[in-house]
């Protein structure tokens, strides 16, 4: 079954039908060996994703990180065989063994769509509607980058002028996180951003009347998004035509994000799989895969079939793409010769190098003065703001409590906000109440690349990122959270707003490096290393007081995740070998140093060990380590205020932690840290307690 439409806006030839149809056959061959997968999506938006990579799209298969391309992102990731398809006809290095081995150990073309995995895949989609917030986040960081850049310059005539297209489904929509991301770039008219929704009705429970009763296309006009829908062709397949002339209307619509309605057949044209919720997520069968092939014109004995014709004709996306970088590349000359500066800030961030003296602005806080790392925190990125112009956040509606206004008078706002602060290429983002899309927005912006990104809430409140973080962190993208309000030390808000368990949970993220410093000082030398360590390529959590904590001398070892603060001394100051070991992270840290106080006046020789991050010191050398835990000395001490699970491995089997294993409570923070028992005599106590045990 093949159907030519008719049209005058664009070429559709037998060849261009006859490709799509081999999509068709390939994703059902694919799913069939290796017996599980989603056929059904892959099939039916065949059309669609063709029309992106062979008619629309500005990409070059043979430079899959050019500045100046387009993105795309498949949010419906369990299609993934929609995006491997594609990447193979076009040229970016799949080939047919690739689909073949679909699903399988070591293959590049695993379940869903994995950055840095494949080639040509921008983001890691899996979790539905995550994509959706990726794609929202890569258009704000593609309109920070134009700012930064090129503000100048008129509307599409820019080098970094370019268009993130996002195909989502059913399920994507009906996530919470689509939800806040489609309404933050709604209130923010991302015009270069363009969602294309597979309504194929169907999810994996069936008919998606189930579950789904709104009128979706008015609910994205209601966030202000410019909406079409396209029409299916007769006999139900979806129309190239009109979704290339949809596609194209969207693309011209630079004042508002543009959304598509594409009702679509799941698996269509199978006989009898289409439209069925069997096709979404298993095999469509041996019978049923070639009865297909038999529909669409192909040899139900033969799999993995791909003309020569076809291929030749899809693989000219290279000779487009070259042609089409090789404009871009042009027009990005004449920009360098006239923004001789600018290009040379491009070109250092684009190295991933910070300006030279930029840790000269860093503040240096008296010792001895109490501060909370928040307020820290913030005196940083301020210092920074005007020397790392790439640096870039905000807050989910918590600024004057995260301290992460990096900038008061500019705000990234479009044009046509009322507020005086509103720029379109300002500083300080604002989230929104939308934790969650901000997390998964900050993956897109840093997954656009060119820009550096952080974003504030509550710790407790990491709850609602921790989707989003979890993939940074899989992704190994570096996003930065700035998480305040880190214990009960937060006080009257009571069990609702004080992190518990979050430390440990956070720490438990592969990937992640969770930060807690134990004052100011150590404050601005963990930011300082999480921007030097931006092209390593992970995620970072700054987990910091709300309380002012008292400020000890400046020790670039913070930077290592763990070192010596006060080594251990006898009773007349000398320092001596360690009889037990006081580990502190964050606020706590301060009662191990009181506590040192109290068992040295014993004749007690107690080293303080400041561990601001368990991921950063666990890095180091085993020589490194053991320098700061002696393994000679087994009695230890660990304090946090938070579940000890992070602790057991430090201090060993004669060990003791001083943790809270239990929700908080609504009171003054002084009242709470008495009465859960974090003071400096619960912490000598333990130490008491473990040198005992490692006696007997």
């Amino acid at each position: 079954m093949s159907t030519k439409p008719t049209t005058t806006d664009f070429e559709w030839t037998e060849l261009d039908q006859r490709a799509v149809d081999t999509v068709r056959v390939l994703a059902a061959d694919a799913v069939q060996k290796v017996g599980n997968g989603h056929p059904g999506t892959a099939m039916s938006l065949a059309p669609a994703a063709y029309v992106l990579y062979q008619k629309l799209m500005r990409h070059d298969p043979a430079d899959a990180q050019w500045t100046g391309r387009d993105r795309f992102v498949l949010s419906a990731g369990h299609s993934s065989l929609t995006q491997y398809i594609q990447l193979y006809l076009a040229g970016y290095g799949l080939e047919l063994s690739d689909l073949e081995a679909f699903r399988t150990w070591g293959s590049k073309t695993p379940g869903h769509p994995e950055y840095g995995h494949t080639t040509g895949v921008e983001t890691t989609t899996g979790p539905l509607g995550q994509g959706v917030a990726n794609a929202v986040g890569m258009a704000m960081a593609a309109r920070y980058e134009r700012g930064l850049y090129d503000p100048e310059a008129a509307a599409g005539t820019s080098p970094f002028d370019h268009t993130v297209w996002v195909i989502a489904g059913d399920g994507c929509l009906q996530e919470g996180v689509a939800a806040e991301a489609s309404s933050l770039a709604g209130h923010q008219k991302l015009g270069n951003l363009v969602l294309l929704w597979d309504d194929n009705h169907i999810s994996i429970e069936g008919d998606t009347e189930t579950a789904v009763s709104e009128d979706t296309i008015k609910r994205y006009e209601s966030y202000g998004w410019h909406v079409q829908r396209v029409a299916q062709l007769p006999n139900g397949d979806l129309d190239p035509a009109g979704l290339y002339r949809a596609l194209k209307a969207a693309q011209a619509e630079t004042e508002r994000p543009s959304f598509i309605a594409a009702r679509s057949i799941i698996a269509w044209p199978a006989p009898n799989a289409q439209n069925t919720e069997a096709s979404h997520g298993s095999a469509l069968g041996a019978d049923e895969v070639a009865a297909t092939k038999r529909v669409l014109g192909f040899d139900p004995e033969k799999s993995f079939e791909v003309g020569d014709e076809v291929l030749a004709h899809t693989r000219r996306a290279l000779d487009r793409g070259r042609e089409t970088r090789g404009e871009w590349e042009k027009a990005f000359a004449a920009w360098r010769t006239a923004n001789p500066e600018r290009a040379a800030t491009f070109d250092r961030v684009r190295a991933g190098e910070l300006p030279a003296g930029w840790e000269e602005h860093l503040p240096v806080f008296e010792t001895g003065k109490a501060v909370a790392t928040r307020a820290a925190s913030g005196k940083v990125l301020q210092a920074l703001g005007g020397i790392i112009p790439e640096l870039w956040g905000g807050s989910a509606d918590l600024a004057g409590s995260n301290n992460t206004t990096i900038d008061k008078t500019s705000s990234f706002l479009p044009r046509g906000n009322p507020l005086p602060e509103a720029d379109p290429y300002g500083r300080t983002v604002h989230f929104g109440i939308r934790e969650h899309a901000m997390g998964s927005t900050m993956n897109g912006i840093a997954l656009h690349g060119n820009t550096r990104v952080y974003g504030g809430t509550f710790l407790v409140f990491s709850d609602y990122m921790r989707p989003a973080v979890r993939l940074a962190a899989l992704m190994r993208v570096p996003v930065t959270y700035v998480w305040t309000h880190d214990s009960i030390g937060l006080g009257e808000d009571g069990p609702t707003h004080q992190p518990v368990e979050h430390l440990a949970a956070l720490r438990a993220i592969p990937g992640l490096n969770v930060v807690r410093p134990a004052d100011a000082n150590e404050t601005v030398t963990a930011w300082a290393e999480i921007l030097r360590r931006h092209d390593k390529g992970a995620p970072h959590g700054l987990a910091l007081s709300r309380q002012g904590l008292p400020t000890y001398d400046a020790n670039p070892d913070a930077a290592r995740g763990g070192y010596v603060l006060f080594e251990a001394e006898d009773t007349d100051g000398r320092s001596v070998t360690p009889q037990v070991v006081l580990i502190g992270t964050g606020s706590e840290v301060q009662l191990a140093v009181e506590a040192r106080e109290k068992l040295q006046a014993e004749g007690v020789a107690a080293r303080v060990v400041s561990m601001p991050s368990v991921e950063w010191f666990e890095e180091q050398d085993q020589g490194y380590r053991d320098a700061v835990l002696p393994p000679s000395v087994k009695a230890r001490v660990a304090v946090e205020a938070g579940i000890g699970l992070s602790w057991h491995r430090f201090v060993g089997d004669a060990g003791r932690i001083v943790s809270l294993e239990h929700f908080g409570a609504s009171a003054d923070a002084k009242v709470l840290f008495r009465e859960f028992g974090f003071t400096a005599d619960a912490v000598a106590s333990a130490a008491r307690e473990s040198l005992a045990a490692v006696a007997r």
